[in-house]
């Protein structure tokens, strides 16, 4: 049986670092979770021109858009920055935006966790709360360091592909995010919230697998059913791809 092979994502240090010249990295729990779910993680550099990104999709049974320390210029969804000027990576962005728009039009097998919910919203003409402290009236804190502990619960609205998945209304997720979806991009429906209303979940009405969830499942992938059974669901559906 071939196994599906998954792009994941990765991050980016132009200036260097530690490591003196500009590198790419990923944490290393979300390649875990996709072989522990029976999958071939792939990290994926970033390729400019639409033509690669095509041609590496060929390549692909599922793409993961994995979150990071850094905002999505809000340019993008038509905005000005209205809040402390945040990092942004435009090439990371850009990247992201190509793959995800390439991967919806081919039906591929999608999950954006963090910043790859929020970057699925956007690119479907959505918008985002630039700092949910400031924007949202009454909410709580959405960012625990600590990323594998659960911070707070969300409702799982029935009927939706996350609640099949995780069979349950209610989940403790461990939440570390500062900008959430605020206006919802065509096409998506909202399957969790946080006690405050923050969307914390959507996806697609129109793909047979496209989820975003705003918390960390990766980070509880050995601990927590919950979340076992999302990558285990993503890993399932892409391995439809494969011949």
């Amino acid at each position: 049986m071939m196994l599906p092979v998954i792009g994941v994502t990765a991050d980016f240090d132009a200036a260097g670092g530690a490591a003196q010249d500009p590198h790419y990295f990923l944490r290393e729990r979300y390649a875990a979770a996709v072989e522990g779910a029976g999958g071939i993680p792939i990290i994926l550099p970033y390729v400019d021109a639409a033509e690669a990104v095509g041609q590496l999709l060929e390549r692909l049974s599922g793409v993961m858009v994995t979150g990071g320390n850094f905002d999505i210029d809000p340019s993008y969804y038509g905005e000005r920055c209205q809040v402390a000027p945040s990092t942004v990576k435009a090439r990371r962005t850009h990247f992201e935006m190509e793959i995800t728009r390439q991967a919806l039009a081919r039906n591929t097998a999608l999950l954006g966790v963090c910043g790859g919910e929020q970057n699925l919203n956007v690119l479907l003409g959505g918008t985002l709360y630039q700092d949910i402290r400031e924007q949202v009236p009454g909410a709580m804190n959405h960012e625990r360091k600590q990323e594998a502990e659960p911070l707070h619960r969300v409702t799982v609205e029935p009927d939706t592909l996350l609640y099949r998945i995780v069979g349950a209304g209610v989940l403790r997720v461990n939440s570390s995010h500062h900008q959430a979806v605020k206006r919802l991009g065509s096409g998506l429906r909202i399957n969790a919230r946080s006690d405050d209303g923050v969307i914390e979940g959507i996806e697609s009405v129109k793909h047979r697998f496209v989820l975003g969830v705003q918390w960390h499942p990766e980070s509880t992938f050995e601990t927590s059913p919950d979340g076992q059974r999302i990558f285990e669901a993503f890993i399932d559906a892409a391995s439809r791809t494969v011949s």
